[in-house]
């Protein structure tokens, strides 16, 4: 095995880190599980290595144990609190908890094209940064952050260098991947039907300008962006740089 038993990916919603999961499925070198700590949270249950489980601290037993027995990535996104992640110092530290960003804007707006009514803590810009302190705390340095700006204008030496912060080989191949849903995406299918369309790493129409153009039209979104702007901004700050 090279690098962490279990590398994790954690990002608000909206933030593309579907696409950065298809990167890693990509890969062939991990099993690869699709919001394992959302889907139990939403959905009451979820399932790991054939196993159902139905709470937060069950839920981090499962995920340890298969990486003891093969190398794991997760993704997961901010839209629900995790009290059982932030209490568990073992799985913190022990766990390479990474973090991914997009402009809370454009987070925000294609979250409202989604959820009626979207309210101001399932953005989730807070809760990523809350994640982050608490990875910080148990393991006494900076987690790695990438910004998902970088990686769409720069795909190849951002993955480059997100693979040797976390000491896996980078493999260029992955870096395109075939279109389509993956296993555990059906249930979710309208959260992940643009980036079903892709096979690399590309942006979309529009801009950040936009984007908040539209956020700042709604008064209620405006107020949802002031509050995570600051969030989003330190975390940010110590985006890797390439």
């Amino acid at each position: 095995m090279t690098g962490p038993a279990v590398l994790a990916l954690w990002s608000a919603p909206r933030s593309r880190s579907t696409a950065f999961q298809r990167m890693m499925d990509a890969r062939g070198d991990r099993i690869v599980l699709h919001e394992p700590f959302s889907r139990r949270a939403d959905f009451g249950a979820v399932e790991v290595a054939g196993q159902t489980v139905t709470d937060e601290p069950a839920l981090i037993a499962a995920i340890t144990a298969l990486g003891a027995r093969t190398p794991v990535f997760f993704k997961d996104t901010t839209d629900f609190a995790y009290p059982g992640l932030l209490a568990d110092q073992d799985f913190l530290a022990s766990a390479r908890h990474t973090f991914l960003l997009r402009h809370p804007a454009e987070a925000i707006a294609s979250h409202a094209r989604l959820t009626a009514d979207l309210g101001r803590d399932e953005i989730g810009f807070a809760r990523l940064a809350e994640i982050r302190d608490a990875v910080a705390a148990a393991t006494g340095r900076a987690p790695v952050v990438v910004d998902s700006d970088d990686l769409l204008e720069r795909p190849e030496e951002v993955v480059r260098a997100y693979c040797a912060a976390v000491g896996i080989p980078f493999r260029p191949a992955a870096l395109h991947w075939r279109p389509g849903l993956r296993d555990g995406e059906e249930g979710t299918s309208r959260w992940h039907e643009s980036t079903s369309r892709t096979s690399g790493f590309v942006r979309g129409r529009g801009d950040i300008g936009a984007a908040e153009a539209t956020v700042r039209a709604d008064p209620v979104l405006a107020a949802h962006l002031d509050f995570h702007l600051p969030h989003y901004e330190r975390l940010r700050r110590e985006r890797l740089r390439v």
